[in-house]
């Protein structure tokens, strides 16, 4: 039984972390740390690395941090809470920076209506460069108007 609770923990967290993708890219991203996010819409820069990848940083330490500080008596939800966190957090790096922004060229030809939308959605979300005006979606549930015609 508590097998399956931890499997329902790590479900939940994963889909959690969808929601919370969507509210710190609107309301953290593309509000009071901007400054953070900006150089992600902006490419004046030739590193691989960019300050928004310090968003990656908070959340694997949030991750490592549960897995690390679970206890089997008071926090035993802390592992499969932190492994939902860091499942979601491949799976995010994955589809965003891989599939999407081609960090590591790979995926280039995928032709799947769902990732046609996806590419679609994430560039209109781009096509705004400044602070405001950004359509925020995360990256599993994407609004549906992105894949008619794909």
């Amino acid at each position: 039984m508590k097998l399956l609770i931890q499997i329902l923990v790590f479900l939940t967290a994963f889909c959690v972390m969808e929601f919370m993708a969507w509210f710190t890219h609107k309301y953290v991203m593309h509000g009071f740390l901007w400054v953070l996010h900006k150089d992600h819409h902006h490419k004046k820069h030739n590193s691989w690395w960019e300050r928004n990848d310090l968003f990656f940083i908070f959340y694997a330490i949030v991750s490592m941090s549960c897995i690390i500080l679970h206890d089997s008596e008071s926090f035993w939800v802390g592992r499969p809470i932190g492994f939902g966190i860091l499942a979601y957090g491949i799976a995010y790096f994955v589809v965003h920076d891989i599939f999407i922004h081609q960090r590591f060229k790979l995926f280039r030809n995928a032709n799947h209506w769902y990732a046609k939308g996806v590419r679609r959605a994430h560039k209109m979300h781009h096509k705004h460069l400044g602070k405001e005006h950004g359509e925020c979606f995360g990256m599993l549930i994407v609004p549906f108007k992105y894949f008619k015609n794909s």
